[in-house]
């Protein structure tokens, strides 16, 4: 099972801005630079977490993303979700349906893993008053 790197640089990116707190907007060359990659690719991931309702964006030369102050239900779901889609990470090839029980025993482990990515939330690995 593998998530592409965009997600990577995304939960690394909202990590960053948890770190910071909801008061203190992070520009896109600052989030690069910590992060070491291109600007233009992390705006593109900054834009579906923007899209996805899980940060905001403020123009200007004093703006930047943030987190939103509800931030503490963000999951790992939600992240991955935003940068890689709801798609299944697998398909039967053969044409068995609901019966292949190949198809019943990935389901299900898919659905333990979104369970347990779903209860872990981005700000748990922030320690009270770790925020920069």
């Amino acid at each position: 099972m593998k998530y592409s790197q965009a997600t990577d640089y995304a939960l690394h990116a909202m990590l960053y801005l948890v770190h910071s707190g909801p008061d203190k907007p992070v520009g896109v060359q600052v989030l690069a630079e910590k992060l070491s990659v291109s600007q233009t690719y992390l705006s593109k991931l900054m834009t579906k977490l923007v899209k996805a309702g899980l940060i905001q964006s403020s123009p200007g030369a004093n703006g930047g993303y943030r987190v939103k102050p509800n931030y503490g239900d963000i999951s790992f779901l939600d992240i991955i979700r935003a940068i890689e889609g709801i798609a299944s990470l697998f398909e039967c090839s053969f044409n068995h349906g609901s019966e292949c029980q190949i198809q019943q025993v990935v389901m299900d482990a898919e659905r333990q893993l979104e369970q347990y990515l779903g209860n872990k939330k981005i700000a748990d690995l922030v320690k009270p008053g770790e925020t920069e």
